[in-house]
């Protein structure tokens, strides 16, 4: 493995890992907030960052590790940043409703970095980059004591043939002490034929270039997932934490001619701070 030293291509699974970092952040910045005083609230402010160790990309047996910023900001109802729920890292965003068990809202993002590309490694030559796209993204949440319940969906709405996901993650959450929190839970992810296609598919030109047969996969699930953290409040304002993701492909994206490994594990550390 190499700490990556240019924008490293981020999947789906990345996204969804470091996005609950971010959910956390935002969790414990805006957790005192009501519809009542959205107008009355101040910015709440995180920056930190990390580490995280993910395959190169989905599918891949080989590995990379890479440097993930974390940056969440809020000011009443309006968001920048991590978007909590969502499969995207950075965005701009509102919350349609928020109570003490509640939370929906509406988010648009930009990918930062190229999601693939024919370079970053031999199984991929031939089947050409993934382009950059733009993503709406609706999400939810449902809390209920220690349990969380998030769901979203995210479409391209550039035209860039990334199609359409929907997520769906339980979070428990076990208070060890006042400073340390325990999570761990279950997640899916669906994923429309145009995004397997875009991703896992190979057309009649990429065939050509690359000697891969076509392959065109459908509609379905696309991934289960198990993940753990810790979280650490070394402050009021400094926190630390671990994350630990185990993904498993499933149906046609599994089946891609381009995945060597079914099994996409994801690990990352971090820190921020609260402003």
């Amino acid at each position: 493995m190499h700490l990556a030293r240019r924008g490293a291509r981020i999947s789906l699974f990345t996204c969804l890992s470091i996005t609950s970092v971010a959910a956390y952040a935002d969790d414990t910045s805006t957790q005192n907030q009501s519809p009542k005083n959205w107008a009355d609230e101040g910015w709440h402010v995180v920056v930190g960052g990390g580490a995280a160790d993910i395959p190169k990309y989905p599918g891949s047996s080989s590995r990379r590790s890479v440097v993930v910023p974390v940056v969440s900001a809020t000011y009443g109802r309006y968001f920048l940043g991590g978007v909590p729920g969502s499969g995207s890292p950075a965005g701009l965003g509102f919350y349609m409703h928020q109570d003490s068990h509640w939370r929906l809202g509406m988010s648009f993002a930009y990918d930062f970095v190229q999601p693939r590309k024919a370079s970053d490694d031999a199984r991929l030559r031939g089947l050409g980059d993934i382009k950059r796209t733009a993503h709406a993204t609706a999400f939810a949440s449902y809390t209920a004591g220690w349990l969380t319940v998030r769901g979203n969906v995210a479409s391209d709405i550039a035209g860039n043939h990334q199609g359409t996901t929907a997520s769906l993650d339980l979070e428990g959450k076990y208070r060890v002490t006042d400073k340390l929190t325990l999570q761990a839970g279950p997640g899916v992810t669906w994923a429309n034929s145009q995004y397997n296609q875009t991703f896992f598919g190979v057309d009649a030109t990429q065939s050509l270039h690359s000697g891969y047969a076509i392959y065109t996969p459908k509609s379905g699930i696309q991934s289960l997932r198990f993940s753990v953290g810790a979280d650490y409040r070394i402050s009021d304002r400094w926190s630390a934490g671990v994350r630990a993701t185990a993904a498993q492909l499933q149906g046609d994206a599994a089946d891609s001619p381009i995945v060597e490994k079914k099994m996409q594990n994801i690990y990352s550390v971090y820190t921020f701070y609260r402003f």
